[in-house]
């Protein structure tokens, strides 16, 4: 009997053959990798003594914190804590 590269009803006849794509390493589906990671997060930045704030600006302010950011070589994040120290530091004298 030949083997067919079709049939995949004979199994045996296609032990050999790899599968494609990465082999399944963490038992969790991809939903609840992703709480879980993020819970991970949380903490690490809490230890590290981290708050999130969040806020809404508008989009030409946005694009141009990211580009004063890729030029600085900063996250916005690190950016806009800069920016905030010394603004604070302006304030206090």
């Amino acid at each position: 009997m030949a083997k067919e590269v079709t049939d995949l009803t004979t199994i045996d006849l296609f032990n050999d053959e790899k599968r494609p794509g990465r082999p399944k390493t963490n038992p969790h589906p991809r939903s609840v990798q992703i709480k879980i990671n993020k819970r991970n997060q949380v903490k690490r930045d809490k230890n590290n003594g981290l708050k999130r704030v969040e806020f809404k600006i508008h989009t030409s302010l946005f694009e141009e914190l990211d580009k004063l950011a890729k030029d600085q070589h900063l996250s916005r994040g690190e950016l806009i804590e800069s920016l905030l120290l010394k603004a604070l530091a302006n304030e206090q004298n």
